[in-house]
C-alpha cells in the first residue's frame, strides 16, 4: 500500500548506523555543553542556540529546534523522502530531543508545519513510537494525557539507530509511553506537501533559510 493511502512507512536504514551514532554522540555533547553553559551563568537558560529545557510539551528534557547538523539532515534525506512518499516535499524545520527516563510522548497531532513528518532514531535506549493510522480525533485533554475509553491501541513501531518513520503527522496522532532507559536520541524532521495550499508561503517554517532559531519566524 503506497504512503498517500496508508499515510505512513517505515523507512529503514534512512542513514547509515555510523552516521547516526556520529550525530547522537554530537547532541549528547551539546547537551553537556549546554548545562555547563547554564550553570555557570554564561548563558540564560532560555537561549535557544545551543538547545533549551523548556520544552512544555516533554518538560525538563533537552530539546532543539534547528540544530545546524540536524537541519542539515533534513535536507540530506528529503530525496528519499520524497521518493519513498510519491510527493514533492518542501522543507520546514528539525526538531531534536534526548529523552531521559520517565519522559512521556503525550498522544496529539501536530501542526501545519510537521503535515509530513519523521521521527528517525539517532541512539540510545531501544522506546517504540506509537500511531492511529485511522486519522481519528480521540484526544480529550491533551495536557492531561486523556483520551477516550475506546481509542485505538495504536501501532507499535520499533526503530534501529538510523531507521525513521514517515508519517502524517496532522492527521495521524501519534505517541510514546514512559521511557524506561536512560537516553533516547530522536531527530523530528517536517515537511509540508508542495501540493498544499499554504506551503510555499511556509517554506523553512517561515524563516529566511534553514538554521535559523524559532524566534526568525515571519
Amino acid at each position: 500500500m503506497s504512503f498517500k493511502k496508508k499515510k505512513y512507512i517505515i523507512i529503514k536504514k534512512a542513514i547509515s548506523e555510523e552516521m547516526a551514532d556520529f550525530i547522537y554522540k554530537y547532541f549528547l555533547l551539546k547537551r553537556r555543553v549546554a548545562q555547563t553553559l547554564f550553570d555557570t551563568r554564561f548563558i540564560s537558560p532560555f537561549t535557544e542556540y545551543f538547545g533549551v529545557w523548556t520544552d512544555q510539551q516533554v518538560p525538563n528534557t533537552y530539546s532543539h529546534y534547528g540544530d545546524i547538523v540536524m537541519e542539515t539532515l533534513l535536507v540530506k534525506v528529503h530525496p528519499i523522502m520524497q521518493k519513498l512518499t510519491g510527493l514533492k516535499l518542501t522543507p520546514n524545520y528539525s526538531y531534536a530531543r534526548i529523552y531521559k527516563k520517565g519522559d512521556i510522548l503525550k498522544r496529539h497531532k501536530d501542526r501545519f508545519s510537521c503535515e509530513i513528518s519523521t521521527t528517525l532514531n539517532l541512539g540510545g535506549d531501544p522506546w517504540p513510537i506509537y500511531l492511529d493510522p485511522t486519522g481519528a480525533d480521540n484526544v480529550i485533554n491533551e495536557a492531561q494525557n486523556l483520551v477516550k475509553p475506546n481509542a485505538p491501541k495504536g501501532i507499535k513501531v520499533d526503530l534501529q539507530p538510523g531507521d525513521m518513520l514517515v508519517y502524517r503527522g496532522n492527521l495521524l496522532e501519534h505517541w510514546r509511553d514512559a521511557f524506561q532507559g536512560e537516553n533516547c536520541g530522536q531527530v523530528f524532521l517536517h515537511y509540508n506537501n508542495e501540493a498544499t495550499e499554504g506551503s510555499k508561503e511556509n517554506l523553512f517554517d517561515r524563516r529566511p533559510h534553514l538554521g535559523l532559531p524559532s524566534w526568525f519566524k515571519k
